[in-house]
């Protein structure tokens, strides 16, 4: 039971919300998550340090960047997301993350190339 209560009070948090919502989607390294998110870096790295402190995400490095994913074994959290994706139109600024993200891949191969200012609003 503890353990559901920790994943509960990870996720009251609006910037894990967001975070552990764009991990849902795919792997994603700290710079893309701030660019999506347009939120400060150490904010970003404070919340999944939190993640990765409860076991919840792996990292992996890849080049210079690391990339973050919620763990396959982390089946609360992912069914959590699940529900929450599959009604994605209920909670708009999710909804624009999700977007953004997908965006950012569309015109970037790599971190830190599209700007706030192409990011949708």
């Amino acid at each position: 039971m503890e353990r559901l209560t920790e994943i509960f009070k990870l996720l009251s948090d609006e910037t894990r919300l967001r975070v552990v919502m764009l991990l849902a989607r795919e792997e994603t390294c700290v710079c893309e998550i701030v660019g999506v998110l347009g939120i400060p870096q150490p904010k970003v790295s404070k919340a999944l340090s939190k993640l990765r402190d409860l076991g919840l995400v792996n990292d992996e490095r890849k080049e210079k960047y690391v990339y973050y994913s919620i763990k396959p074994e982390s089946k609360v959290l992912l069914g959590i997301a699940k529900d929450i994706l599959e009604n994605i139109g209920d909670y708009p600024q999710l909804e624009l993350d999700g977007k953004n993200l997908k965006y950012k891949e569309r015109y970037s191969n790599s971190c830190c190339v599209v700007s706030d200012e192409e990011m949708i609003s």
